[in-house]
């Protein structure tokens, strides 16, 4: 398959002349490794000699979903330590007698765990992560599990938790040493960035407290409440972290010592488990907009800051597009309508 480099980059030199997001990085590869990269924009309009780089930083926002608790969660799958439909409270002591011990950690990967929806956990439960964890954990659920798909943070905070309670270990530990440092990821980690790391780091969102952009600590309020440890948001990574990350995807099943996950889980994740109901969702992954799973097989995961990848194994590609576009605005469909056209050029 040709890629048109020079249409990718109009249309992101477009985004920057449009003010989506100050700047951009991206790229596009196969299980062999990157095809084609790279940069436009700058780092931050405050400071327009700064380009922006393909080692810069990003905070993820809500692939940190997919980077920390999706892999970490197929690691104990393949492990032998949990089984997808079983449910809960048989295992889980901390929700054993609470409404979420009737969910499965299937329906949280699919968002059909009807656990309530997004909320501000600070006025619900406080400032104390164990009062925030107790809290989550021991809610009443929306809707009975297994009715219909609502996407919710809330069903990755939960899942990172119980990544917690079978591994013995914090999400951040496992996630690095189970997955990033195994694949080579070593510009990936949970904020806040020490002052060196954030100085590479793209800013997001004007912090009127402070008078200045966040950079170096996440722009996700739940990840801030909580030390920047979560399932929900918090990690920050590079260009060709994310490379590594989906290149390992796509190759094929790892051998018994190979440390992260398999093919197995992955094969398993990218295909349609909410059966009727809508909208379909694999694992955490679910079909790119403008694309059928069963003849396209885009897969796409997106974080609020402006990034978005994409995978394929039919087509074996993967795709990375990088942006700070909260520098600018919450408003999402500008970014909507460049995703949607990088897609369209990357898996044409």
């Amino acid at each position: 398959m040709t890629l048109d480099t020079d249409r990718i980059h109009q249309l992101l030199h477009d985004g920057v002349r449009d003010k989506v997001y100050p700047g951009a990085v991206w790229a596009v590869g196969d299980s062999d490794g990157t095809q084609a990269s790279g940069t436009v924009g700058v780092l931050d309009p405050d400071h327009p000699a700064e380009p922006m780089r393909l080692d810069t930083i990003f905070d993820v926002a809500s692939l940190t979903k997919i980077l920390a608790v999706w892999s970490t969660i197929g690691t104990l799958v393949e492990d032998g330590k949990l089984e997808l439909d079983r449910d809960l409270g048989d295992f889980w002591p901390e929700v054993t007698g609470h409404p979420l011990a009737q969910a499965t950690a299937h329906q949280l990967l699919t968002h059909t765990a009807g656990v309530p929806l997004r909320a501000n956990l600070k006025n619900l439960y406080g400032t104390d992560p164990q009062d925030v964890r107790d809290g989550v954990l021991h809610e009443a659920l929306h809707r009975p599990p297994g009715e219909a798909v609502e996407y919710t943070d809330r069903a990755a905070l939960i899942l990172g938790y119980l990544v917690e309670h079978l591994s013995g270990h914090t999400l951040d530990w496992f996630a690095a040493h189970r997955v990033w440092q195994p694949l080579g990821m070593t510009d990936t980690r949970f904020g806040p960035l020490p002052a060196e790391a954030a100085g590479r780091c793209a800013p997001t969102e004007l912090d009127e407290s402070i008078g200045t952009h966040l950079k170096g600590t996440a722009h996700d309020f739940s990840a801030r409440l909580l030390g920047g440890l979560c399932g929900i948001a918090g990690v920050f990574s590079v260009l060709d972290d994310l490379a590594a990350f989906l290149r390992h995807m796509l190759e094929p099943a790892r051998a018994t010592e190979r440390p992260g996950f398999g093919r197995s889980w992955v094969k398993e994740s990218l295909q349609i488990q909410t059966g009727g109901l809508f909208p379909a969702r694999g694992l955490f992954w679910h079909p790119a907009p403008g694309t059928a799973a069963d003849i396209d097989d885009v897969w796409v995961h997106y974080g609020f800051t402006g990034t978005g990848m994409w995978i394929s194994p039919g087509q074996n590609r993967w795709a990375v597009l990088l942006t700070n576009k909260l520098y600018f605005t919450r408003d999402r469909e500008p970014l909507t309508h460049v995703r949607n056209a990088f897609r369209a050029v990357v898996f044409s």
